[in-house]
């Protein structure tokens, strides 16, 4: 059994792979945490709790003066009764904000409950242990789940209201893990639209570190997810703890350090402008949290999370399945494009090699630019007075696929929508709200605008034969505040998320043959949840490739490669202007699910050629990018060279990107050092006619002969003999 109980010292061991993550239900009621790491003995681990005395403080009720909940792990603390740090949990009831949980029991599941209302890892054995607060009947319970086949932990919480009046969830955090010393680092991930993801690494201070996102999303600013490591930890060596929260919304991720000199690790819902008032017998739920615990570098922290995401978060139809190859129409002609246009791109498109065209913006209402159209989800019979009809037709007949662009969650207020529906946008009477993109958000706390959505969107793909869709969100949210919710204002952040997983729920589950890819104004909610719904995401609006290099190496951290739709565009690009060889751009895409961003009626027979190579090279290397393990060889911010390298699970076939980005004359010699590959085995070079051990390669090097100019790559592919 992979979960344990002590009955006699009420000692839980929870047992994913390679790992125990232990705490109790200590003499003074509350749950202790203890351990979290490397695999341990089931024992009774008592004796190495120890509390140093700390003077100026407080302490347990009943308990000696050195027994303060200041010096105790503590799987989900609150304030007000000895615990000065950051509290995983802030009730008010009636202005009183203390509360005391005390242990109540377990019970152990076989097979893991879905959350209410929220994506979740798919999961089985689990642990779900109830705290009470015997004054205002406030109870909780916290779910622990725990795998065979990956070092990963799940925890969330529900918060129940067992008392007779009203409360209020001022504060309600998914986990709380306390590290047993303060040596630690941080590594996030920064970033802003056109840069998401970009890695940061800082040393932890006494005091509170914290990322967050205040904008309705998760955003490009920050990503909700934080590793802690040892200042020696590299991508192959030294401890990391990865944490991840699988949520779309305000999120909040903190680290603390005080006078026990241990550190805090906790998070959940920010709980900035947020409350949720509870009624009695109602409950709460707390996002899900994913917790992963390496003992071998920031490498083996992500290959967790990858196999954990492949196998038991994103959709099992379309996780293991050869992705589309889109072209998308968006570079190719903006809003510019009439019937006779689209149907000349989709000829050029059928003679690429790729098999899916997409249709982008503009298609809709009066859509002729950004300020117009968006919630008016009919044609726009000024460009298409006949129809999608046409253009899916003559998709179809080419032997492609046909997809289509929505932006389901926003408004114009030049659209027949908001003159119709003012007060569906999110706004506070009175004042004029911030638009952005010359567009407003809908409110989706409320179900009348949940409803009108999907029965429009559902509209068009039930009257059309539609194949993929990608689902655009392509600005944050202003004015936190929802006229039907009154004084519970508050709550309009989260209830919008929530509003969200129903329209998502209702429309990609109710389109199961449809295949669905994510956006956020590039890869401006780039998270776990979203990853429930869309098996990709378009990882950034910007696809030059040496940036991609960097976005893509962030992003690789906690998702799979599997998971970023990455498109080869024209040069100059258009989001820095700058100029990469065609090869360049095909090979960076290739470490993802790829496609294409330009005109190919504007390609050369040359050019078209290059495509129908850079497609077949892909397609040939797909299930490494779909199943395989991904090394990081080497970081493009931390020097001249970008190294990614796929392997498969059964290490006979890897595939290796390289890209230098400035040429240097008169360089040294490039040497990579491979991972992954069995040290006993022979593998063929066919790029370079190399034959030599797993062995060799890994700790003596490949060679690499990356070709003449900026911004080149080159490609290695190593198979078994």
């Amino acid at each position: 059994m992979a979960i344990y109980v002590d009955e006699q010292t009420r000692t839980f061991y929870l047992e994913s792979k390679n790992t125990t993550y232990a705490f109790c239900a200590n003499p003074f009621g509350f749950l202790q945490h203890i351990y979290f790491g490397k695999r341990i003995a089931r024992e009774d681990l008592s004796y190495g709790v120890f509390l140093n005395a700390r003077g100026h403080g407080s302490h347990i009720p009943h308990g000696n003066w050195m027994q303060s909940l200041n010096q105790y792990s503590n799987e989900c603390p609150t304030f007000g009764r000895s615990d000065y740090r950051e509290s995983a949990v802030a009730l008010d009831f009636d202005g009183v904000r203390v509360f005391d949980w005390q242990y109540v029991g377990y019970t152990i599941l076989k097979t893991k409950p879905p959350l209410e209302g929220m994506p979740s890892v798919r999961g089985k054995d689990t642990l779900v242990v109830s705290m009470r607060d015997e004054r205002t009947g406030a109870a909780i319970d916290l779910s622990y789940t725990v795998f065979d086949d990956v070092p990963v932990i799940l925890r969330h919480a529900v918060i129940r209201n067992g008392g007779k009046k009203p409360f209020t969830v001022d504060r309600a955090y998914s986990f709380c893990l306390d590290l047993p010393d303060a040596d630690w680092q941080a590594v996030t991930l920064y970033g802003a639209h056109t840069r998401e993801r970009f890695m940061q690494r800082a040393d932890l201070k006494r005091g509170v570190f914290s990322v967050d996102s205040k904008r309705g999303v998760t955003s490009g600013q920050m990503n909700p997810f934080a590793a802690f490591v040892r200042k020696n930890t590299d991508e192959n060596t030294g401890e990391a703890y990865g944490v991840n929260l699988v949520y779309s919304g305000d999120f909040v991720l903190k680290a603390q350090i005080e006078e026990s000199d241990t550190v805090r690790v906790l998070g959940g819902i920010n709980d900035y402008d947020f409350s949720w008032r509870l009624e009695p017998d109602q409950t709460f739920t707390t996002p899900e949290a994913v917790l992963v615990y390496a003992e071998h570098g920031l490498g083996e922290m992500s290959r967790a999370f990858h196999d954990l995401y492949r196998a038991y978060l994103i959709n099992p139809r379309y996780v293991r399945a050869p992705r589309p190859v889109v072209l998308n129409s968006w570079e190719a002609a903006y809003f510019d494009f009439d019937e006779k246009k689209l149907l000349e791109i989709i000829d050029a498109t059928a003679k690429t090699g790729v098999d899916t065209f997409v249709l982008d913006d503009g298609w809709f209402g009066a859509r002729n630019g950004d300020n117009a159209g968006l919630g008016d989800w009919v044609v726009n019979t000024q460009k298409l007075p006949r129809g999608l009809t046409p253009l899916i037709e003559r998709t179809h007949e080419r032997g492609l696929k046909f997809g289509l662009w929505f932006e389901p969650e926003m408004v114009n207020p030049d659209s027949d929508l908001f003159r119709a529906h003012p007060d569906w946008a999110i706004h506070v009477d009175g004042l004029e709200p911030c638009p952005g993109r010359n567009q407003l958000v809908l409110d989706l706390t409320r179900d009348e605008v949940c409803d009108y959505i999907v029965g429009a969107v559902s509209k068009v793909l039930r009257e059309n034969a539609i194949d993929y869709v990608k689902w655009d969100m392509n600005r944050c949210l202003t004015e936190n505040y929802s006229a039907h919710l009154g004084a519970r204002g508050k709550e309009t952040h989260h209830r919008y998320v929530l509003g969200l997983y129903k329209i998502c729920e209702r429309i990609v589950n109710g389109f199961p043959h449809i295949f669905f890819e994510g956006c956020a104004g590039g890869g401006c909610r780039f998270d776990p949840a979203m990853l429930y719904y869309f098996p990709q995401i378009w990882t950034s609006d910007n696809s030059d490739a040496y940036w991609r290099t960097v976005i893509q190496y962030g992003t690789s951290l906690c998702y799979p490669v599997s998971a970023m739709s990455c498109h080869v565009s024209d040069c100059p690009n258009h989001q820095c202007g700058r100029v990469t060889p065609f090869s360049s751009r095909g090979d960076i895409a290739h470490l993802g699910a790829t496609g294409y961003e330009f005109d190919p009626t504007r390609m050369s027979a040359e050019e078209i050629a290059a495509m129908h190579g850079q497609i077949a090279a892909y397609k040939d290397m797909q299930d490494l990018v779909l199943n395989g393990d991904l090394y990081r060889l080497h970081d493009p911010l931390d020097g001249n060279l970008f190294a990614f390298e796929l392997v498969s699970k059964d290490g006979d076939r890897a595939h290796i990107t390289v890209m230098r980005s400035l040429c240097l004359p008169n360089d040294k010699c490039l040497r990579l050092f491979p991972r992954g590959l069995d040290e006993n085995a022979t593998y063929f070079i066919p790029e370079t006619g190399v034959e030599k051990a797993g062995s060799t390669l890994m700790y003596y090097g490949l060679i690499v002969n990356i070709p003449f100019g900026d911004f080149t790559t080159a490609t290695y592919t190593l198979l078994r003999r």
